[in-house]
């Protein structure tokens, strides 16, 4: 019997990483004969030929082929290949490697599959990209994979989503007879596999995913060719030809010839635009290339995308690459690209608009680095606020040489800062020179991502709260609460980290895997719970009487979050309930999230009820902390931060199952929570009247989240970035 599996590994320059990928090879639970690897020394340079050889010597499934010649990857696989018996044939870069029991996984799958009357041509497994510095991120595809037909099986035509995830070879299991009788080939050079893995998609009869990471692939290694400008790229334009001409053969997957073409000038606009890639002297050259591939595979009657996508592609075809580029820098268009594009998105029309002031910030980029300047902003320019401000108060004291100066959206949030703080509005001159020469940049969301970083700047990403619920690439599997979220724009922001300042240890842990990247984590505690640790009895009375609070009142805070699955503000409490069984001795704060707008509505009591009192716009959240005995949130951050005054807090989760599904949560609340916890309304208000029912619990959380709560972070972070006057 022939085996049911055969790896074909290419060999070249690997050595460091060849012992991983050999060792994960391994299958268990396979049969005698089922699984035979066929390794490929593409006259490697290293000693991964021997390596290749001495590993034979004790798997008798492995055989090494040494060429005499270097092929390349693709001519590697070709080779490879040509040896193979096995019923299907899985194509395993060398310095990538398998996740534990992955054969055994995939064997199993092939071996219901075999059984079928219809076996799939291509079973697609889910993957994990690796960083070089450890960090990981899941497949940030999967959401078009898991939970569509493919789990099933069907055709691509079934399933054309399936073309917006990665069309590279290695997570992709082929029945080798199926490959050979497409009659394709690897390329030569770069971008070698989509020659082989378009076909193999566009012409099957089924395709199948399994929903387990299965495979482990090594991003931005030093030397890879997505990370080495190289005249090779240009590569690619040889692998769409050979694509083209299987379409054109080929009268079924034809029908997709639309999709393919629109997947392929997307790939090359993208190698284009990303910096690095191709080299200067080769620009032009490269976008001729790109104008040569509509004028030959343009399909009759092509219909061009809607919005900026579609501008690009129409400058493109032109052969208008200055246009392109004042496009993709926001300058303005000639008037004849203009005529020719008047039905554009009004969004488009904006933008190009706006061109000047985009024109401006290259200008002023071109200036020296102000080493002296910090720019600082808080929740998207809204104002002076959380651990920004914090380290912007501390700067001024131990590095009073930098300047620090305020991002706002417009007068009227400036006009909320406090005196003396100097401030810029968005895409004003002032901004964008700002913008374009400061040394620091100090915020705790992203920046726009048109503010490209240069070399040189330091970025501090400060983030706004402890997470218990999913974040960042940890919410490709919650397509609900990622909310349409750019995946691709989310790397591009953590890229220009410097610095990641984490509040307890819990953090650091989950936000180094969903936001990897090669930032630095300052593990100092949250600069914006200082205030909390210094706070004196005075200043919580202070506070209490600037928001009206009478003397004697005791106050509650209640504070819940935002939830996906119901749109805006929709509070799960009954409110005036609420207040008519606390009675007139009680004030209740309601803070809505941020992403609400209008504050909490109508909040009218009934005489001899507790007042309730709208505090959504209040400028600091802090002072609320501190006016407030009680919190009662449901799975807001808040309660991290609050729990360092060592007050009472109540959870009122009525949904948790149904949060947990929607958006995913790093520890289970319920068994681990900073007080009581309440599911229906009487149970939370009998906590409230209680006053202090779960201290033990506090204590516990306490000694979790807020072990860096000494009222020194914001000192230890300004210490770590900015040269600091001893």
């Amino acid at each position: 019997m022939p085996p049911l599996l055969s790896i074909v590994l290419p060999v070249h320059g690997v050595e460091r990483f060849l012992p991983q990928c050999l060792d994960s090879l391994r299958a268990d639970g396979a049969a005698p004969g089922e699984v035979e690897l066929i390794a490929v020394d593409d006259r490697s340079p290293d000693r991964s030929g021997a390596l290749l050889d001495a590993h034979a010597a004790g798997d008798p499934r492995m055989r090494v082929l040494h060429l005499t010649e270097n092929q390349g990857l693709g001519g590697a696989r070709t080779a490879g290949l040509a040896e193979a018996t096995g019923t299907y044939v899985w194509f395993v870069d060398s310095d990538d490697w398998l996740p534990e029991g992955t054969i055994d996984a995939v064997l199993a799958e092939l071996r219901a599959e075999t059984a079928r009357e219809l076996p799939a041509d291509v079973l697609l497994t889910d993957f994990t990209h690796v960083y070089h510095d450890g960090g990981e991120e899941p497949n940030p595809w999967r959401h078009v994979l898991a939970g569509s037909p493919l789990v099933s099986g069907c055709t691509a035509a079934e399933h054309p989503a399936l073309f917006n995830s990665v069309l590279a070879v290695w997570n992709k299991i082929m029945r080798r007879q199926y490959l050979l009788d497409l009659d394709v080939h690897f390329g030569r050079g770069h971008y070698e596999d989509i020659s082989v893995t378009y076909p193999l998609l566009l012409a099957a009869d089924r395709l199948v995913y399994l929903d387990r990471p299965c495979y482990r692939y090594r991003r931005g290694r030093p030397g890879a060719i997505t990370a080495t400008a190289s005249a090779k790229h240009a590569d690619a334009f040889a692998q769409y030809d050979a694509i083209f001409a299987f379409l054109d053969r080929n009268e079924r997957a034809d029908r997709l010839r639309t999709l393919v073409f629109d997947r392929t000038v997307k790939q090359a606009l993208t190698i284009y635009d990303s910096p690095g890639l191709v080299p200067v002297e080769l620009r032009a050259e490269f976008f001729a290339r790109i104008t040569g591939h509509f004028a030959k595979h343009r399909p009759a009657g092509y219909h061009y995308p809607s919005g900026v996508r579609g501008i690009q592609y129409r400058l493109a075809a032109r052969g208008s690459r200055r246009a392109y580029a004042e496009l993709r820098r926001g300058g303005r268009l000639p008037g004849a690209v203009k005529r020719g594009t008047r039905a554009v998105a009004p969004g488009v029309k904006k933008a190009v608009r706006s061109g000047a002031r985009f024109t401006a910030y290259n200008a002023f980029r071109r200036l020296p680095i102000d080493e002296h300047l910090a720019v600082y902003a808080a929740y998207w320019h809204r104002g002076y606020a959380c651990n920004p401000a914090a380290i912007y108060e501390k700067a001024r004291e131990l590095a009073p040489q930098v300047r620090g100066v305020w991002v706002v959206e417009n007068a009227a949030r400036a006009a909320t800062l406090p005196d003396g703080v100097p401030y810029v509005i968005v895409n004003t001159p002032a901004y964008l020179k700002a913008m374009a020469t400061a040394k620091y940049f100090v915020n705790n969301v992203n920046f726009p991502h048109t503010m490209a970083k240069r070399t040189g700047t330091v970025h501090v990403q400060t983030q706004h709260g402890t997470p218990l619920k999913a974040m960042g690439m940890d919410l490709v599997d919650h397509p609900v609460a990622a909310d349409g979220m750019d995946f691709e724009r989310l790397r591009e922001a953590v890229a220009r980290w410097d610095y990641l300042v984490s509040p307890n240890p819990h953090t650091s842990e989950h936000f180094a895997r969903a936001f990897p990247g090669t930032y630095q984590i300052l593990d100092t505690g949250y600069p914006r719970n200082d205030r909390l640790v210094h706070a004196t009895s005075e200043e919580c009375a202070r506070v209490r009487r600037e928001l009206g609070i009478a003397p004697g009142q005791r106050t509650v805070l209640y504070a819940p979050t935002h939830r996906e699955s119901r749109g805006g503000y929709l509070p799960l409490l009954d409110l005036p309930a609420l207040a008519e069984r606390l009675g007139p001795g009680w004030t209740v704060l309601v803070r809505t999230h941020y992403f609400h707008d209008g504050g909490a509505g109508d909040l009218t009591a009934t005489e001899g009820s507790a007042r309730l009192l709208d505090v959504s716009d209040h400028p600091s959240v802090e002072d609320l902390y501190l006016a407030a005995d009680t919190l009662v949130t449901d799975y807001s951050s808040m309660m991290f931060d609050y729990a360092v005054l060592d007050r009472p807090i109540a959870v009122y989760a009525p949904d948790w199952e149904e949060y947990q599904q929607v958006r995913g949560v790093y520890f289970d609340l319920m068994k681990e929570p900073p007080g009581a916890v309440a599911t229906d309304q009487d149970a939370l208000t009998a906590a409230v009247l209680a006053g202090d029912p779960e201290p033990a619990a506090r204590q516990r959380f306490r000694e979790r989240f807020c072990p860096w709560d000494d009222g020194r972070a914001a000192e230890r972070v300004v210490s770590r970035i900015f040269p600091v006057r001893r």
